[in-house]
């Protein structure tokens, strides 16, 4: 299956996220997305350490500039279960803008055709790093990771091309 590319409509699906309330919904992806500008970023996994030291908190620190540019929603997808990406968003009580989005069986990372098989560490199929931005459903921007590192999908990217 081929990754997401600009020009692609994002799919639909649903995921998991913990509301401010700690209150568990299911939220379809559309929903948060349509008529909306939004940055969509995956990561490998919650509490491994380029996530948590640098690509989540980028997008954390980066949030007010982002909206001022006119993001609508900031969304983290990670392959984790929903009580892993809550314990994770609370990690950072400065948070105000970034939504912790749970795809616990990579469902929706599947659909995104950004799987990354990450056995050999233990930790089983999950996301490639990634950053989209999304412009009412339609993909304008796709900046996906070829390796684990963090070099085209940090927030300062997604700030470049706003």
């Amino acid at each position: 299956m081929a990754s997401i590319a600009v020009g692609d409509v994002l799919p639909d699906g649903e995921l998991a996220w913990f509301d401010e309330s700690d209150q568990l919904h299911m939220i379809p992806v559309h929903l948060l997305a349509a008529g909306k500008k939004v940055v969509l970023f995956g990561v490998p996994g919650a509490f491994t350490p380029i996530c948590s030291m640098k690509h989540a908190p980028g997008f954390i620190e980066s949030a007010e500039e982002l909206k001022s540019k006119g993001v609508d929603e900031i969304l983290l997808i990670g392959v984790n279960d929903p009580f892993v990406m809550r314990a994770w968003a609370k990690w950072y009580p400065e948070n105000k803008h970034v939504k912790f989005l749970a795809d616990g069986s990579g469902t929706y990372t599947h659909a995104l055709g950004l799987e990354l098989d990450l056995s050999d560490l233990g930790l089983g199929v999950r996301s490639r790093r990634f950053a989209l931005l999304i412009d009412n459903l339609v993909v304008t921007v796709a900046n996906i990771e070829e390796g684990r590192e963090i070099t085209i999908s940090g927030a300062e990217d997604i700030l470049k091309v706003l």
